[in-house]
């Protein structure tokens, strides 16, 4: 088992030499617009998962993985002189679904957006339903005496006073 961060630096080195070997040695006009976003490789450096995206139709993704699919060994061997290890690690190639998350969130974002517009006009024309002011405050005994001399006045604080 190799250490994890060996098997990054060769997930990163291999990263890098298939985007190479695709810009400057593979040559077929059936590759599109092809970017290597990640590698990955296992504990035992003995397979190699390169994830790509390409910018594009259907078609053109279609095509790309077609041209990956048939220089896959071409590839494998550009990786196995660059890394100069003692085994190369078998290559699969992995559509990225990055682009489509992405697209699927900034749509889920645009819509919160509108709806929070909305809510927002709503709220400013609303009017607070019941009373302005709905808290009940506290009833102050030296302001609420009885002037009349009947207690009716002490027992609705009382009542107020025991409600809480």
């Amino acid at each position: 088992m190799a250490d994890p961060a060996r098997a990054r630096k060769i997930a990163d080195r291999i990263k890098v030499i298939v985007a190479e070997y695709l810009e400057f040695r593979l040559k077929d006009e059936r590759l599109g617009f092809v970017t290597i976003t990640d590698a990955r490789v296992t504990g035992d450096l003995q397979q190699a998962s390169v994830f790509y995206t390409v910018f594009g139709s259907n078609e053109d993704r279609q095509a790309t993985a077609d041209v990956l699919e048939a220089n896959k060994g071409r590839i494998r061997s550009a990786v196995g002189k660059g890394i100069g290890i003692r085994l190369t690690p078998s290559i699969e190639f992995i559509a990225d679904a990055l682009p489509e998350g992405a697209a699927h969130l900034e749509d889920l974002v645009a819509q919160t957006r509108a709806r929070d517009e909305e809510l927002a006009r709503a709220a400013a024309n609303a009017k607070p339903a019941g009373d302005a002011d709905p808290y009940r405050k506290p009833v102050d005994r030296s302001e609420a005496e009885d002037t009349d001399g009947d207690d009716t006045v002490d027992a609705e604080v009382d009542a107020d006073v025991d409600a809480r």
